[in-house]
C-alpha cells in the first residue's frame, strides 16, 4: 500500500474513533418514564429496587399482589359459573337430581334462598345433563323461560319469548362438539358448550288467583329424556338412502317432579374461600374451552386448571380468602349503590335497570323498537364488566327477554335500593311508593322485597313478601279513587292500609325491592308512565 493511502486510512480511523467517543459522551440519560426509582411508594406499601432490580421484600409483595389480582378477577368475572354450581348443589341437597324438575306448586316463599326469585309465578327449575348424549326437553304451553349454560350464558328461550311462542314444544339439547345425526324436524335444536344447563321456567296463575292449572300443565307436558337417534324427526326415506339409522319409537320415561314450596334450601353462592372450591368444580366438570381463554387465564393463574388438583398452600389460601372478601365488598357496592348514572332508568331516580344500556351480554344495548321496525345499536366493542358483576351478584338467570323492548312479551324489572333521599332502606321504618293510573302491563305487576344480605326474599311472618295485581298468595293491591295505587313497606301494617297494599319488613334488616311488569306495555318503554320514588313516611 502506498504511503499516501496508509496515512489517509489512519486519519479516517482516528476520526471515526473520535466521532464515536463524542457520540458516546453526548447520549442523554434514559427518560424517567422508562426507569424505576430505588423506592416506589404505593397504596400497597413501598417497593424497593437496586438499579431496577427488585429486592427480596419487593418480590414477595409483587407476587402476592399478582396472585391477589388474579384471585379478585376470578371472583368478579366468573361468579356466574359459581352461582350455578351453588344452585345445582342446593338442588341436589334437596333431593333433585339432574334431568328432574323442582316445581313450586304454591309458589316460592322466603324459606328458599334464591337470588331475587319472585312469589308471583309457578317456578319449574332443573338441570339438564347432556354429558352422556343428546337430551330432549319438552316445554309446556303458556310458559315463560330460558335455558342457560353452566357459565350462565343464554342458550335459548322457551315459551312465550321462545321459538314455540307459548305453544310448547320439543327442545333437542346436543352435547358440546356433537357431530352425530340430527332430526330433520320436530325439534328446536340447541347447541350449548357446557355439559349441563339450567332450566329456568315460569308459568302464570289463572285469573291472577289460581296456580293449580299452571301446575297441572307443567306436570302433564314437561318432560326430560334421552334422544334416540333415528327416531321422531327422522323419515324412513333417510334410512332407505343410507343417511340415517332407524331408532325405536318408545314412550319416554316419566319425568320426576319434586315439590319446592315451603322447602328450606340454599342456592346462593358463597363469599369466602369455598367460592374457589366451587369454581374448581365447574372447571373440572365442563370442557376446558367452555369459558373464554381471557377469563380462564385468571382462574388458571390461581391454580384452578382442568385435570389438575386444586391444593393451594397456606400463603395462597390466605390470599384467596382476602381476595374473596374484597371482591364480595366491591360486587355488593356495585349492586347496592351503583355509581354509573346510565344504569338508572329515569333521570335523578333510584329506579335502576342497566340491561337496557348493556344488553344481556353486557356489551351492546338492547335494540329499540320503532314504527319502521327493529333499530339495533352498533356494537360497542367492549364488555361492561362492572355491570356483569353487579347483575350476577343478585340474579338467577339471563335472557334477552329480561330487557327486550317488545310490548306484550317477556317481563321487565325496575330495581330500587335507595329511598327518595338516596338512603338505604331501614326495616324499622315505614315507606311508600305510588304507582300512577294505567300501570303498563298486560298480564300482572308486582313488588317483591329482598334481604340485603342474601339477595333472596325477605323472611317475615308474612311468608310471601310481595304485593301486586294478583290475589294469590296474598290479596291484590287496590287503587285509590284517583286510580293511583300506593304500596307501603313497614314492620307492622299501617292504620287504614289494606292488607294487599302492604309488605312487611323486618326491623333488624335492610331491604331492597324489584317492581316487575309482566307483558309490559308501551308507556313503560317511552317512560310516559313512571312510579314515584320510594319515600319515608314521617
Amino acid at each position: 500500500m502506498r504511503k499516501f493511502e496508509l496515512t489517509s486510512l489512519l486519519v479516517f480511523c482516528v476520526a471515526l474513533g473520535l466521532t464515536r467517543l463524542a457520540t458516546a459522551q453526548t447520549v442523554p440519560a434514559p427518560p424517567p418514564s422508562i426507569t424505576t426509582q430505588d423506592k416506589v411508594d404505593t397504596r400497597f406499601g413501598t417497593f424497593e429496587f437496586k438499579d431496577g432490580a427488585p429486592s427480596k421484600n419487593t418480590l414477595d409483595k409483587a407476587y402476592d399482589y399478582i396472585d391477589f389480582t388474579h384471585a379478585y378477577n376470578a371472583f368478579v368475572n366468573t361468579m356466574q359459573g359459581v352461582s350455578l354450581v351453588a344452585a345445582r348443589k342446593g338442588f341436589i341437597d334437596a333431593g333433585v337430581k339432574d334431568n328432574e324438575i323442582l316445581i313450586f306448586s304454591e309458589l316460592m316463599d322466603a324459606k328458599s334462598l334464591f337470588l331475587t326469585a319472585n312469589a308471583d309465578t309457578v317456578y319449574f327449575l332443573g338441570f339438564i345433563d347432556v354429558s352422556n348424549g343428546p337430551v330432549v326437553f319438552e316445554a309446556p304451553p303458556k310458559a315463560l323461560g330460558a335455558l342457560d349454560d353452566m357459565w350462565f350464558r343464554w342458550v335459548t328461550d322457551f315459551g312465550l319469548p321462545g321459538p314455540d311462542r307459548g305453544l310448547g314444544g320439543k327442545y333437542l339439547i346436543l352435547p358440546p362438539g356433537y357431530d352425530g345425526p340430527v332430526p330433520e324436524g320436530g325439534y328446536y335444536v340447541a347447541r350449548p358448550i357446557t355439559t349441563r344447563l339450567l332450566i329456568m321456567g315460569r308459568a302464570f296463575l289463572e285469573n291472577k288467583s289460581d296456580p293449580k292449572p299452571a301446575v297441572e300443565s307443567i306436570k302433564n307436558f314437561t318432560k326430560i329424556y334421552p334422544y334416540e337417534a333415528g327416531g321422531v324427526g327422522t323419515p324412513i326415506a333417510a334410512f332407505l338412502s343410507g343417511k340415517a339409522k332407524l331408532g325405536e319409537i318408545t314412550e319416554p320415561p316419566a319425568t320426576v317432579f319434586h315439590e319446592g314450596s315451603g322447602k328450606v334450601m340454599n342456592t346462593v353462592p358463597p363469599n369466602d374461600f369455598s367460592f374457589y372450591e366451587m369454581l374448581n368444580e365447574i372447571v373440572q366438570q365442563e370442557p376446558a374451552t367452555s369459558l373464554n381463554p381471557e377469563q380462564m387465564g385468571s382462574v388458571a393463574a390461581i391454580g384452578i386448571i382442568k385435570g389438575k388438583s386444586f391444593s393451594p398452600d397456606a400463603r395462597m389460601k390466605k390470599i384467596l380468602t382476602e381476595a374473596a372478601s374484597v371482591a364480595n365488598a366491591t360486587s355488593r357496592s356495585l349492586f347496592l349503590n351503583p355509581r354509573d348514572k346510565n344504569w338508572y332508568y329515569y333521570p335523578d331516580s333510584a329506579w335502576m335497570n342497566f340491561l337496557f344500556v348493556t344488553g344481556y351480554e353486557f356489551e351492546t344495548p338492547i335494540p329499540e323498537i320503532t314504527k319502521a321496525g327493529v333499530k339495533p345499536f352498533p356494537a360497542t366493542g367492549y364488555r361492561q364488566l362492572d355491570a356483569r358483576t353487579a347483575f350476577f351478584y343478585y340474579v338467577t338467570g339471563i335472557t334477552p327477554a329480561m330487557a327486550m323492548r317488545v310490548t306484550g312479551i317477556g317481563s321487565q324489572y325496575l330495581l330500587n335500593m335507595l329511598d327518595a333521599d338516596k338512603t338505604y332502606f331501614d326495616g324499622s321504618k315505614t315507606y311508600r311508593v305510588m304507582l300512577p293510573k294505567g300501570i303498563p302491563e298486560e298480564n300482572f305487576w308486582s313488588f317483591t322485597l329482598y334481604d340485603n344480605q342474601t339477595r333472596s326474599m325477605l323472611e317475615t311472618p308474612q311468608r310471601y313478601p310481595r304485593a301486586g295485581s294478583q290475589s294469590y298468595p296474598s290479596p291484590a293491591a287496590e287503587a285509590g279513587s284517583d286510580g293511583v295505587t300506593t304500596i307501603y313497606f313497614s314492620p307492622t301494617q299501617p292504620t287504614g292500609v289494606k292488607r294487599g297494599n302492604w309488605i312487611q319488613t323486618d326491623p333488624k334488616k335492610g331491604w331492597f325491592t324489584i317492581l316487575r311488569l309482566y307483558s309490559p306495555l308501551e308507556p313503560f318503554f317511552t317512560k310516559t308512565w313512571r312510579p314515584s320514588e320510594i319515600e319515608l313516611v314521617p
